[in-house]
């Protein structure tokens, strides 16, 4: 038993599977670019969420140097020393983070 086919229709068997191929191609391709696009908007938020946190320590930090400067005002409070050392610490700390922040930024320029 002899086929016979034209170059029409040896074309148009070969085009049917490239043209699936092709179009599966293209669903994986589009499926890849939205999955890329979902986790570039997670990281985004990760980032923003890291930044109020860091702004929110901040906050923190000057809330209780601002307390603890008021409290030793006060005459007749007595803060037995741990208002002095909490205050230290605390300036300690923002200034470690500062530093912290500062080494991390030179090194994402370079």
């Amino acid at each position: 038993m002899v086929i016979e086919l034209s170059v029409g229709g040896l074309i148009t068997l070969l085009g049917i599977p490239t043209a699936i191929t092709a179009f599966c191609s293209w669903m994986l391709q589009r499926r890849i670019t939205k999955r890329e696009k979902a986790q570039e908007e997670r990281e985004q938020a990760r980032e923003q969420n890291e930044v109020l946190i860091i702004k929110g320590m901040g906050a923190a930090i000057a809330l209780g140097e601002a307390t603890a400067q008021a409290v030793q005002r006060i005459p007749d409070a007595h803060c037995n020393g741990d208002m002095h050392a909490a205050l230290e610490y605390a300036r300690k700390v923002k200034h470690e983070h500062k530093e912290f922040m500062t080494e991390q930024s030179v090194q994402a320029l370079y």
